[in-house]
């Protein structure tokens, strides 16, 4: 199943990585291990952030996926599994049973 992986890095720890010369590589390292569909990074919150689509089989998987953000920048993640079109086409029958229970 596809996620996107949401990451806030605080600004102290963000900046202690880039003084040491370590924030790129680590985020290579850690990007290198998910091995993600795609990644984007912009701010959010004031914060460095990275917007990481990823496919994740089983919830035994979270912690390989989060543990590296906290550990190397005490960083803040959210999960959200999320849908291609096609999944989207997909969920059409659902959403119409919904439409005439609850509308």
């Amino acid at each position: 199943m596809r996620f996107l992986l949401k990451v806030n890095i605080p600004v102290e720890s963000g900046n202690a990585a880039a003084k040491a010369g370590k924030l790129g590589a680590t985020i290579q390292s850690i990007l290198a291990d998910l091995k993600p569909e795609a990644v984007y990074f912009t701010d959010n919150n004031g914060q460095r952030a990275g917007f990481i689509f990823l496919e994740m089989q089983d919830a035994s998987q979270i912690p390989a996926i989060a543990e590296p953000w906290f550990l190397a920048f005490n960083a803040s993640i959210e999960i959200h599994p999320v849908m291609v079109p096609d999944d989207l086409a997909k969920a059409g029958g659902a959403i119409e049973k919904a439409v005439k229970k609850y509308a």
